[in-house]
């Protein structure tokens, strides 16, 4: 008798234990709720509209202007110091001429002098090529100015136009922060009563399909979905809940009246 006690014992103590399996009907109207709470956080994102990837564009062209700007004033500084390097070069040569000159006062045969003269011919193309260069070079800085000028006027207005949508889409978050937040959280807890394989399944679904809807109601004999007529075997298993049932056209979940009625009854 103690034998017979404890062993019935243990097996009250399992059935306590374990799990009760969750009814086919209860796992629909779970997944009903997921897309019905799902579908609502879409809405929410739809207002939002297209302001976050608007900010994301306008804060990688503000990016690209500034680093732009960076760029020509590396390269303005680079053809400054060349400048600064050929009027040095210029004050050079000139000294050197005027000491070739002064020379030539105190040559003592045509070929010194010849030699000196060459010297400065010399002196005096280089001059020539360093102020031919230091042209180039300004002209170049003024053309990169006027980039920087272009691009400091463009980087403004985009400055001011992210401002805008920063704003704009800070006032559409806090407006619907809340209200999303309180709905993800719903969804994650919807999720806990379907097991991992049909979440999976869920998610891929929606994933896949255009308007976002992985379960849907069965309308006028109709996929909900995909609009393609239901035979009426599948339909009559539909209304059965013995098991999940997907659409043979778009894949996805059907349900019937009677899992809409009851999750409204829930609410």
């Amino acid at each position: 008798m103690v034998a017979e006690s404890q062993a019935e014992k243990r097996k009250a103590n399992q059935q306590v234990e374990e799990p009760q399996e969750i009814s086919i009907e209860k796992k629909l109207i779970a997944l009903y709720t997921l897309q019905q709470i799902d579908s609502q956080i879409d809405r929410i994102r739809i207002i939002r509209g297209e302001l976050p990837l608007e900010v994301q564009d306008l804060e990688d062209e503000i990016a690209g202007l500034e680093t732009r700007i960076e760029k020509y004033n590396i390269e303005i500084a680079g053809f400054k110091q060349m400048i600064a390097e050929k009027h040095a070069s210029i004050k050079e040569s000139q000294g050197l001429i005027k000491r070739y000159e002064e020379q030539q006062q105190n040559v003592r045969n045509n070929r010194e002098y010849d030699s000196l003269s060459k010297e400065i011919e010399f002196q005096t193309l280089e001059i020539q090529l360093s102020e031919k260069r230091i042209r180039e070079h300004n002209a170049k800085i003024e053309e990169f100015s006027s980039e920087i000028a272009t691009a400091d006027k463009k980087l403004e207005e985009r400055k001011s136009d992210l401002s805008v949508k920063k704003a704009e889409l800070q006032s559409i978050v806090e407006e619907t922060e809340k209200e999303e937040q309180d709905l993800t959280d719903r969804s994650r807890a919807s999720e806990e009563v379907v097991e991992d394989r049909l979440v999976h399944a869920y998610k891929r679904i929606r994933n896949n399909a255009r308007n976002g809807l992985a379960v849907v109601q069965i309308e006028r004999d109709a996929c909900g979905g995909c609009f393609n007529k239901i035979p009426p075997q599948h339909q009559l298993d539909i209304r059965m809940h013995k098991k999940v049932i997907v659409c043979e056209y778009c894949g996805r979940i059907l349900i019937d009246q009677d899992i809409v009625a009851k999750y409204h009854n829930q609410e």
